[in-house]
């Protein structure tokens, strides 16, 4: 063969369709920022966006009802064996998509801005200055924001299917950029807002150094990037080889930072401080979604032949991640550092049913629930509980500007009775009180891990819970039982627009329905749960 032939690499659209639709509306995105008037474009976004990612969930859906009904072994490969698309992609896929839209209409909310948005009208402006005062006097909108979401989501979805590390890398790039540059966007404490970005920034610049360098180990190791390759090398190989081993911690740390994980997770609470409200809650739920399902199927996937090898190394980090995330939490004064540290805790009990290792339904007994399943329901009570959280947030101000002191909070429940009852259902959602999601998100991510012979680490996790119950009772007492303290002006609630409104509502309903009834999702997600596991010929 020449060194100027090459094979074309054989790409199935149908298969890819979901994420083409999201990568596509945030090429048209940009394309609206360059052609559209000024006065047009905000709205021109919110529509493309939306109606992309209901168009997304809904190739999704198609495929799984019309499709696999017909031919169940539709799925497989959507780019030569280095994209998969499988049940567990499709469930991701749907949860990541629903909980985008939810986040994107944060973003579009305006009314309780005061008719502007939670973003800064000029970034390239000195903070303060009189340029940046004479851009938002003139009521300009940073309406890119949306492409740039659509970018970091097509680059979560992309996660979710990579079945190849130079492709899982290239996912991480494209979903972290973004994050980057939204992470400086905020209205309020612009200086903190760009500290975070810059934060961020350089914090991910090693992350993604290092876990490049694993690539190049493990490609060492295995001779090849794909998940099959390097399988089949551990299962004909050594599992001590120090290639191996090195390459896989290094891969490993890349996807545990954005997780939130410890010990890489110093930018957690300086970036969900500094970040607009809007942008915080989709990164607090999205980034750890397409984290933990990039996670679950590198480790299944690819190394589950030395699974004895990484599991008490992920038990380790996870009961880590839990003790720092709750002990850390409890002397917060800042409402959005407090859920960050939560977010941190949150991310070590999703490790728990990772470690636990029960990938497979086929070993599982009926009405039981593996770790794929337990991840991602866990991912859905933790999701809803927590935008609903920064939906709430978004809405209590003091002339006009967002206030997150905790001790501000005092006496705002009796204030606003409807705020309170919302904030305080989310918060007992998070502490996994019964007859929420968040309950049933914990009981079966520790069952999981206790099938899977992890009852030790099961153990922590429930006690790690029991202190984290503390923090948000903390909180509630705050809200509904400490006086308020002496200000000229009381913070109060601002009446929301449709769009947080219809958020509230949403995550409201889901987290009291899930936590009552919550086993048809359960059941769905593990008869789907399964992953594809392409067969390597050396």
């Amino acid at each position: 063969m020449s060194l100027l032939e090459f094979t074309a690499p054989s790409l199935d659209y149908g298969l890819l369709l979901p994420f083409l639709i999201v990568l596509g509306a945030a090429l048209v995105g940009i394309l609206i920022e360059a052609f559209v008037p000024r006065q047009a474009r905000f709205a021109s976004q919110v529509v493309l966006a939306l109606l992309a990612l209901i168009a997304a969930i809904g190739a999704v859906l198609w495929r799984w009802s019309v499709i696999n009904l017909v031919d169940p072994s539709t799925d497989g490969s959507g780019i030569t064996g280095s994209v998969i698309i499988d049940g567990p992609t499709k469930a991701f896929w749907l949860i990541l998509f629903g909980f985008g839209l939810i986040a994107l209409l944060l973003f579009a909310e305006r009314r309780s801005h005061g008719g502007a948005t939670a973003f800064t009208p000029m970034a390239a402006a000195v903070p303060g200055s009189d340029q940046e005062k004479a851009a938002a006097k003139a009521g300009l909108i940073h309406s890119e924001m949306f492409p740039l979401a659509m970018f970091s989501l097509a680059g979560m979805s992309l996660m979710l299917a990579a079945n190849d590390l130079l492709v899982l890398f290239i996912a991480l790039e494209i979903l972290s950029l973004p994050l980057y540059v939204m992470s400086g966007m905020a209205r309020q404490r612009r200086l903190a807002s760009q500290e975070a970005a810059l934060k961020y920034f350089l914090l991910g610049a090693a992350a993604s150094a290092i876990f490049l360098f694993g690539v190049a180990l493990l490609f060492g190791y295995a001779g090849g990037f794909a998940y099959d390759q390097l399988a089949w090398a551990v299962t004909d190989g050594s599992s001590g080889d120090p290639l191996l081993l090195a390459g896989m911690g290094m891969v490993a740390i890349g996807l545990l930072f954005k997780l939130g994980a410890v010990p890489f997770h110093s930018w957690v609470p300086d970036v969900y401080q500094g970040a607009p409200t809007p942008v915080t809650a989709f990164m607090s739920v999205c980034t750890k979604l397409a984290a933990a399902g990039g996670l679950l199927r590198l480790l299944y996937v690819s190394v589950g032949g030395m699974r004895w090898t990484w599991q008490p190394i992920i038990a380790g980090v996870a009961i880590l991640t839990i003790i720092v995330g709750v002990v850390i939490a409890i002397n917060q004064t800042d409402l959005k550092r407090l859920l960050a540290y939560s977010s941190i805790a949150h991310a070590g009990f999703l490790l728990v049913p990772v470690a636990g290792g029960l990938a497979l339904t086929s070993g599982l007994m009926a009405g039981q629930v593996g770790s794929v399943a337990a991840v991602a329901f866990y991912l859905i009570g933790y999701g809803l509980a927590t935008i609903g959280l920064f939906a709430i947030i978004m809405l209590v101000r003091r002339q006009g500007l967002e206030v997150t002191d905790l001790e501000a909070w005092a006496g705002i429940g009796r204030r606003h009775p409807l705020l309170g009852a919302l904030m305080t259902f989310f918060l007992l959602s998070l502490a996994g009180i019964p007859l929420t999601a968040g309950f049933v998100g914990k009981l079966a991510a520790f069952q999981a891990a206790w099938r899977g012979g992890y009852w030790w680490l099961v153990l922590v996790a429930i006690i790690g819970s029991i202190v984290a119950v503390f923090i948000y009772i903390r909180v509630i007492q705050v809200i509904y039982f400490k006086a308020a303290p002496d200000l000229r002006e009381q913070p109060h609630m601002v009446m929301p627009g449709v769009p947080v409104t219809i958020v509230l509502v949403l995550c409201a309903l889901g987290t009291l329905g899930l936590g009552l009834y919550p086993g048809p999702v359960l059941e769905w997600l593990q008869a789907i749960s399964d992953f594809i596991v392409p067969v390597h010929t050396p």
